[in-house]
């Protein structure tokens, strides 16, 4: 599994010109599902992200966490983060789990950031969406899981 976490201000998701989710500080959380992932790589992320500290204290150190802050997350499906460029010059998805797999560890890993407590909006699985964000630093990272 992989995300790549961004550090926001505000973020928002769009499916045929309606906004489906919409956070403010937070974070935006592209996440990928590999063919191998289980759930246990959602539990594994959805523990890294919430308490990874990437907001800023007092003495504006990057040492508080979602959880610190009381910041949101908007998690928003995307299979194209499992894209393999190493060949030719179109990406292959092979990687990526099928559709049902996929849709099952995002619903997963929402559920998961849910039950610690941060407010989670998200985008439609599938969907052609257009994400927006004011990106907050910028601080962009990418995770995956073990």
């Amino acid at each position: 599994m992989k995300a790549v976490i961004q550090r926001v201000k505000q973020s928002s998701v769009t499916v045929d010109g309606k906004i489906v989710g919409s956070i403010q500080r937070g974070m935006l959380i592209l996440l990928g599902v590999s063919q191998e992932d289980r759930e246990s790589d959602a539990d594994y992320l959805a523990d890294k992200i919430a308490n990874l500290r990437i907001f800023e204290d007092a003495a504006g150190k990057m040492n508080l966490s979602l959880l610190d802050t009381g910041g949101q997350a908007l998690v928003v499906s995307q299979f194209t983060l499992l894209g393999d460029c190493r060949k030719g010059r179109r990406p292959s998805f092979i990687n990526a789990a099928p559709p049902e797999k996929a849709n099952h560890l995002y619903e997963y890993f929402t559920q998961k950031l849910r039950d610690k407590g941060i407010p989670v909006q998200a985008g439609i699985f599938r969907a052609m969406m257009d994400v927006s964000l004011v990106n907050d630093g910028p601080v962009t990272l990418i995770l995956e899981s073990v």
